[in-house]
């Protein structure tokens, strides 16, 4: 089973908008966090993300998180 990328060591910490997002699940989108189609031929696809209202989001930047896009800090274990 392939692994992700690891994009960063931490999360993005973004302000978002209420919006549909494609989050990076590879890890080698050059848009971190969300998708630019970098994916492509690699058995990674990008997550959906549903932003409901305005908020800042800690999208996962390790690409390990248990909480797929969200990050749960498990960066601080690598």
């Amino acid at each position: 089973m392939e692994k992700p990328n690891v994009a960063q060591k931490s999360p993005y910490a973004v302000d978002m908008k209420p919006g549909t997002y494609y989050w990076c699940a590879c890890g080698l989108s050059n848009k971190q966090p969300f998708c630019d189609g970098s994916h492509k031929g690699t058995a990674f696809t990008p997550s959906k993300e549903e932003v409901k209202e305005e908020k800042k989001v800690y999208w996962c930047g390790c690409k390990q998180s248990g909480k797929g896009a969200y990050c749960d800090g498990t960066h601080k274990s690598l």
